[in-house]
């Protein structure tokens, strides 16, 4: 081999062999075509003919990717309208009964809606939680004992949300420090947190007293009952948290690849316990949305809430497996099965065909999901390799 001739750098820990820089070209004192010169910057050539992925556009980008997702969504409520416009005009043709029916929808949505942020950032973190339910439960029947009462509505909320944050680190200590998995762990919490319930309040419905905490389902603000403002409020907080925060970048990291989270110097175990008890928080809160709906509260509370939570967070484009999603989109999940509900409801159809319906959607949205995040994802794939070529 000729001294001058350039050698290859040897492959180093299962790293591919790179090639060795181009020589500078003699005419533009660039080092090769479409390579910015030393020390220049880079300018975003097109390489090989070929455009620059930045340059696609970021309606085409994977950040785009939620927006046409929420805007799909937006179209599938409008289709629900249009639906119930055609099915009940004679309603429909009210504005003050359409603006009314629009703030039942609201209403319906809140508390499941409370529940679905939390639940969402556990998905993404790559769990799943199948004891909500049953913590709005254990908070709202531990919340109404006479006990608990007569330290008026402050001492209740304190309750109830110390009661759902407490569940929600025994789920996270189990999955996080004890390996079980969450599938396991939060089935197991679901029947023991609705067993507690049923021991606490001896299996009798327990009325609530506060006129403070009933007053929260009934009073309205500017028009709009304060159950929506509360909804608001944790899905903002939620929406923060998510995007806006290192925890919330922690969080999308731990989803989607939990070892490589690790090695970049997250505390794996520390914010999976962390998730859970923030998913406990929501139930709490959302414990004295129902206990101040419904007067009162059971062991038999928040039924399905579960499921509900998990089939509005994959509606709104959460992947199951993890390190995906948006509180936005969960949000409108939500919104659309509460609409669903109302549809069905003015109409006179039975829960079971609304059941029946809701489980289409649910299956139409993760193979939809799937197809949308492979395509996306090739779509990625073949444009990095055009313009490396």
């Amino acid at each position: 081999m000729s001294e001058g001739a350039p050698t290859a750098v040897p492959e180093r820990e299962g790293l591919p062999a790179q090639s060795p820089p181009a020589a500078p070209d003699a005419t533009t004192g660039s080092a090769g075509a479409g390579t910015p010169a030393a020390g220049g910057a880079a300018t975003g050539a097109v390489v090989t003919g070929r455009a620059d992925p930045a340059r696609l556009g970021w309606l085409r980008g994977d950040a785009s990717e939620s927006m046409w997702r929420n805007l799909g969504l937006l179209g599938v409520l409008v289709v629900l309208i249009v639906i119930g416009a055609a099915t009940r005009p004679d309603l429909y043709g009210n504005s003050a009964w359409v603006w009314d029916n629009i703030l039942s929808i609201l209403k319906l949505a809140s508390v499941i809606g409370v529940v679905t942020v939390g639940m969402t950032f556990v998905i993404i973190g790559g769990g799943i939680d199948l004891s909500v339910g049953a913590i709005v439960a254990l908070a709202g029947v531990w919340c109404t004992t006479l006990a608990t009462q007569s330290y008026g509505a402050g001492g209740m909320i304190f309750c109830a949300l110390v009661v759902g944050v407490c569940v929600g680190l025994v789920n996270g200590t189990l999955i996080a420090y004890g390996r079980l998995v969450p599938f396991i762990a939060t089935l197991a919490m679901l029947v023991a947190a609705r067993g507690l319930a049923a021991e606490i309040s001896n299996k009798q419905t327990q009325v609530s007293s506060n006129t403070s905490i009933n007053a929260i389902a009934s009073d309205k603000i500017l028009g709009i009952p304060l159950l929506v403002y509360i909804l608001a409020l944790v899905v903002a907080a939620g929406w923060v948290l998510l995007n806006r925060t290192t925890f919330g970048r922690r969080t999308v990291a731990v989803g989607g690849n939990p070892e490589a989270a690790r090695l970049a110097g997250i505390n794996v175990r520390l914010h999976t316990l962390l998730l859970y008890a923030l998913s406990g928080l929501c139930c709490g809160i959302a414990a004295i949305m129902l206990t101040a709906t419904a007067n009162s509260a059971q062991a038999g509370m928040a039924n399905l809430y579960e499921l509900d939570a998990i089939a509005a967070a994959i509606i709104g484009g959460t992947l199951l497996s993890g390190g995906r999603g948006t509180i936005i989109g969960s949000l409108l999940g939500v919104i659309i099965f509460a609409t669903i509900t109302n549809l069905f409801a003015i109409n006179g159809l039975s829960t079971e065909s609304q059941n029946m319906v809701k489980g289409g959607i649910i299956i139409a949205a993760v193979l939809i999901q799937q197809f949308r995040f492979r395509s996306l994802t090739q779509f990625l794939a073949r444009n990095k390799a055009l313009t490396t070529t």
